[in-house]
């Protein structure tokens, strides 16, 4: 697909987000073009959704976590945009959150999202049934972290990435970069972690449960596997040379994708193999 074709991608941004431009990079070296767009104009015009085939909500601190992490930016977004980020999951639209970004979607209650597929409340934003609360320790944190993919997950984010790692260096390798507060994953109910669990939307465990997550869940993703959050930073784990000792890393491991980058070839591929698939079947 020549890059005049490529993917478009819709970056949020707000006051107080600090990734936007890494995830910018991401979807672009991924084979995306990217967008850089702020969430008032979103508001002012929500239609100019429908005009990208991948969406992501970026890192850092909105609205400078006033009330609560990422609460402002998820209201706004919950009360205005609802609608149209529904319409962008029902049509194939994958959707990415990365830690204030995954406060975010949680929040607006695109995740966990509907217990069936594509059930989705046609008007109003679902209950919020999921928080992202303090670390355990109540200490910011940030460091990397083992990652374990969730092998019944649903995710087209995740896909194939900790198989691709060789398993002798697996645990060196399959790790992401880490920094919160509010980090925690809890339920509102023992029913609803539950009903997350059996119906493959736990896309990622952290390998040691640093911050007290329930079931030590590090990401989640909806029952469409579409829209994907996770605490940890992909976007900023592009190239090798942000590895704490990628020097030390096999040279033939070295010269593939990241295991954040591969996240976001993941979502370029889905998109892509969409777009091919009403073409084949008129053919």
């Amino acid at each position: 697909m020549s890059r005049a074709n490529a993917p478009r991608a819709l970056v949020l941004r707000a006051p107080g987000t600090n990734c936007d431009q890494e995830m910018c990079r991401a979807f672009e070296l991924a084979g995306a073009t990217s967008t850089l767009v702020h969430l008032d104009a979103l508001i002012a015009d929500p239609a100019q959704i429908a005009g990208y085939q991948l969406i992501g909500f970026p890192g850092g601190f909105s609205y400078g976590d006033d009330i609560a992490s990422g609460r402002v930016f998820a209201m706004r977004c919950r009360e205005r945009l609802y609608p149209a980020l529904r319409e962008a999951v029902e049509r194939g639209t994958p959707i990415i959150g990365a830690c204030n970004g995954f406060q975010v979607l949680v929040q607006i209650g695109l995740l966990p999202g509907p217990d069936a597929g594509l059930d989705w409340p046609p008007d109003a934003a679902p209950k919020q049934t999921v928080a992202l609360t303090d670390n355990v320790a109540a200490r910011f944190c940030d460091r990397w972290v083992g990652m374990i993919a969730e092998p019944t997950s649903r995710c087209v984010w995740t896909k194939g990435v900790e198989e691709s790692i060789p398993s002798e260096i697996r645990s060196d390798v399959w790790t992401l970069p880490v920094a919160h507060g509010e980090g925690r994953l809890v339920c509102d109910s023992p029913e609803v972690l539950r009903a997350i669990e059996s119906s493959g939307r736990v896309a990622l465990r952290y390998a040691e449960n640093y911050n007290g997550s329930e079931n030590a869940i590090a990401g989640l993703c909806d029952a469409s596997g579409l829209v994907f959050g996770l605490m940890p930073h992909p976007e900023r784990y592009l190239d090798w040379t942000r590895h704490p000792y990628w020097t030390r890393l096999p040279e033939a491991v070295r010269r593939g994708p990241t295991p954040g980058l591969r996240m976001f070839q993941n979502a370029v591929a889905h998109v892509q193999k969409a777009a091919r698939t009403p073409a084949a079947v008129h053919s």
